[in-house]
């Protein structure tokens, strides 16, 4: 009988090391095979991030276009604003024009009728002015102011020094802003007489 110590075939435990060393290698080959389900491939991410940059390019295009659209139409806002900007005030005076012309239109036109049509004239066109925001400019007593008056001459008054004494042709503001300053003549203080 053979002592059970003694191993007669020694080769089946070497052949049985490799197969346990190779029990782990298949176990990291399954550890790939499962990765894809965690992990994306790298094609996977890069076919995504195509995608991606292509909505954020075409969502850029479209923003882009509509910004574009809304300068067009401001740019011809503008255009029609600056085209049409005296439409109102042309408007207002159409009346008076009609006016003018009906009272040149009368033949045996007497002083006094033709007085009311320039009165009635008159009022219309100032009617123009209000609603268009075009105030007169009439500085006769106030300072002189340089902004909004234009002096002809400085005159020797009792009035008081640098104020209008003389409206030589009335200012007008268009909304505050000088359209036409007024023609004023300004006080200065009068020269001492010489003692004798």
């Amino acid at each position: 009988m053979q002592d059970p110590s003694q191993n007669p075939n020694p080769m089946p435990e070497l052949e049985q090391q490799p197969a346990a060393a190779e029990a782990p290698a298949a176990a990291t080959d399954a550890t790939p095979g499962t990765a894809p389900d965690v992990m994306p491939s790298l094609e996977d991410a890069l076919r995504l991030a195509e995608l991606k940059a292509a909505e954020h390019h075409d969502a850029w295009l479209r923003a882009k276009a509509d910004t574009e659209n809304v300068r067009r139409r401001a740019q011809e806002d503008i255009a029609k604003a600056s085209k049409f900007a005296a439409e109102k005030f042309a408007t207002a005076m159409l009346p008076v024009k009609d006016s003018l012309e009906a009272a040149l239109s009368v033949e045996n036109q007497t002083v006094e009728k033709l007085r009311e049509g320039v009165e009635l004239t008159l009022k219309q066109l100032v009617a123009a002015f209000e609603s268009a925001k075009v105030a007169e400019e009439n500085p006769l007593g106030q300072k002189f102011d340089p902004n909004r008056h234009q002096a002809i001459s400085a005159v020797e008054s009792d009035a008081e020094p640098n104020s209008v004494v003389n409206v030589l042709q009335k200012g007008y503001l268009l909304n505050e802003r000088v359209i036409r300053p007024a023609l004023v003549m300004v006080a200065k203080a009068k020269a001492a007489s010489p003692q004798q």
